[in-house]
């Protein structure tokens, strides 16, 4: 049985120091190595950098994202909405 390593945060500012080594021609394996990341986690942070030039989630969700996160915000009060009615004509059905 593997040990789970526990959950790492990076700042911002790490990460951009990252992206500018690979940037500046040092390998990606060495970096890896070196820090002790995964190498799929230094080419999302490359990607994040040149698309965006943000780290955070949020500045690089697609369009298709950000529009499902709203839809289901949505979503969630039209049944709130939906729930009071249905709890109103109960109430209303009684008299």
């Amino acid at each position: 049985m593997t040990k789970k390593r526990p959950r790492r945060t990076y700042t911002g500012e790490f990460k951009e120091q990252l992206v500018q080594l690979c940037l500046n021609g040092k390998r990606k394996c060495d970096i890896i190595r070196e820090y002790d990341i995964a190498s799929s986690l230094l080419d999302k942070w490359i990607k994040q950098s040149q698309t965006t030039g943000s780290f955070k989630e949020k500045d690089n969700r697609s369009d298709f994202e950000n529009e499902l996160i709203e839809l289901r915000k949505r979503n969630k009060q039209l049944e709130m909405e939906n729930d009071i009615l249905k709890q109103a004509a109960l109430i209303l059905g009684r008299k």
